[in-house]
């Protein structure tokens, strides 16, 4: 196993590389740069802009330099000292940026994601052990609906039915006087009070959908030989389901860690934005928009980088988990 973990770090080496020139080059495809569409926003509001202006911000942002030599500033910042550039639009840091908003986006996506496994994993394996009675129907039917539905919508519908009937807004993660306040219990609390609604909305589809995939995958585990065979032999049946077949029906939880890992980063985008949630994806978007290129290709970079240590996680666990990963690569 440490020998698999070392070749799958250094293969990682060449393949961030790449990523990082793949993203840089992504956000430069565009025509024009971040200066072409501030002129051209400032254009439609009727203000003038002299040329001398913009060709002095071009030097200072280093816009004026060829491709090679930004990325070679930019990717030999990052290795150096962590510095992913500055920001144009918002005159501050990329890594400052992306830190202050890093911390909810993760504590919200972290705890949608343990949410969706808790309630859907359990209901997976009940559906499965007990399938085409009530309560299976019920949790398909449900199912289909939260698969069918967008969180978007949720989130819209949310909303407006706690306004029309509480007359009150559900959107953003602090009440109006904590916006913007230094940290303390009081705002730790009025954080908790708001955050079961992005959890609620981002949770609902994925438990859906985690759902049908455990009660399929266990339905055909309990089909096999094996499994026949140790009821045979008087295996209690609670022992028997979390000892094998449940073990092989959660693979596509380990097997997909490595999509789920950035998504704890840039969170669920649509949704955020219709909640006012304070959150990377907003800021992901306006950065493209604006090709912001230092902002927004570090986001691609940071991104990309975190499905590469996802998979690599995916891999080790999926092998500790099934017995048969371990005895065909014991084999090869």
């Amino acid at each position: 196993m440490l020998a698999f973990v070392l070749r799958r770090m250094l293969g990682m080496v060449p393949t961030l590389i790449a990523i990082s020139f793949i993203s840089f080059f992504i956000i430069q495809l565009p025509p024009g740069d971040y200066l072409t569409t501030m002129v051209a926003n400032l254009s439609q509001t009727g203000e003038d802009v002299d040329e001398a202006v913009v060709e002095s911000y071009r030097v200072r942002y280093g816009l004026d330099k060829p491709f090679i030599v930004q990325y070679w500033k930019w990717i030999t910042g990052i290795v150096l000292h962590l510095d992913f550039g500055q920001s144009f639009s918002h005159n501050k840091p990329v890594k400052e940026l992306i830190g202050e908003r890093l911390a909810l986006t993760f504590i919200i996506s972290f705890i949608s994601l343990i949410f969706t496994w808790i309630i859907a994993v359990p209901i997976g394996i009940y559906s499965a052990t007990h399938q085409y009675t009530v309560f299976d129907y019920a949790f398909t039917f449900l199912g289909f609906i939260g698969m069918a539905t967008p969180a978007f919508l949720f989130a819209l519908v949310l909303m407006n039915f706690s306004y029309m009937y509480f007359g009150t807004s559900v959107g953003g993660l602090f009440s109006e006087q904590f916006i913007g306040a230094p940290w303390s219990w009081g705002k730790v609390g009025d954080l908790l009070a708001h955050l079961w609604v992005p959890v609620f909305v981002l949770s609902i589809a994925g438990t859906a959908g985690l759902i049908r995939t455990v009660r399929a995958n266990l339905l055909d585990q309990l089909e096999m030989p094996y499994v026949v065979t140790a009821r045979a032999k008087g295996l209690a049946e609670w022992r028997l389901l979390i000892k094998y077949p449940v073990r092989i029906a959660v693979n596509p939880i380990v097997s997909t860690l490595g999509w789920m890992l950035p998504m704890l980063i840039s969170g669920s985008v649509i949704v955020a934005m219709v909640l006012s949630l304070p959150t990377t994806g907003p800021l992901l978007i306006t950065a493209l928009m604006e090709q912001d290129m230092y902002l927004a290709g570090s986001f691609v970079f940071i991104l990309s980088t975190l499905t590469v240590i996802g998979t690599l996680i995916s891999d080790i666990l999926l092998a500790w988990v099934d017995p048969r990963i371990r005895f065909e690569r014991q084999q090869a």
